[in-house]
């Protein structure tokens, strides 16, 4: 699979239910490589694997991924961390079978590039901040996709 990377979890770790006392690494991220279709991928394992992976790569670089495992995703509870993804599947990173690999998106395909700044999201999907002051009362307790810019960023 090759990709842009489109988001990016931070490296978290849990206790390991097999080897107590230890711990497994994990972290995530979400890759595109056309307008319609985009995927996550989670990689779990050693602290000092996830580590390196996660450094290895940003958003906004293009990966190719070898050998990863395909499973059908588990939509109600993975769509709580992860973007909602049009792909009823996600791809699942070993230590041991899965490599990723960077390249400069211009070296892979400069059609990539331009897939940074599209919305994930159906553009009739969102609602603005101004729509949300002015309804605020009937929009309580709704989850709700938003549109909205940055201004500024100050401490």
């Amino acid at each position: 699979v090759i990709g842009v990377v489109i988001g990016k979890t931070d490296v978290r770790s849990f206790p390991d239910r097999k080897n107590i006392g230890t711990e497994r690494y994990t972290f995530g991220f979400t890759i595109r490589d056309s307008p319609t279709y985009f995927i996550n991928a989670q990689s779990w394992g050693r602290e000092e694997y996830i580590r390196s992976l996660s450094e290895s790569f940003r958003v906004g670089d293009c990966v190719t991924i070898e050998n990863p495992l395909i499973q059908s995703k588990e939509a109600e509870r993975e769509e709580k961390f992860n973007p909602v993804t049009p792909s009823a599947y996600k791809l699942l990173l070993s230590e041991n079978h899965s490599v990723v690999k960077t390249s400069p998106c211009y070296d892979t395909d400069t059609r990539l590039l331009s897939l940074l700044h599209l919305p994930v999201k159906n553009p009739q999907d969102y609602y603005s901040l101004g729509d949300i002051v002015a309804n605020g009362q009937s929009l309580h307790g709704r989850v709700l996709n938003v549109l909205a810019a940055v201004m500024a960023v100050s401490e």
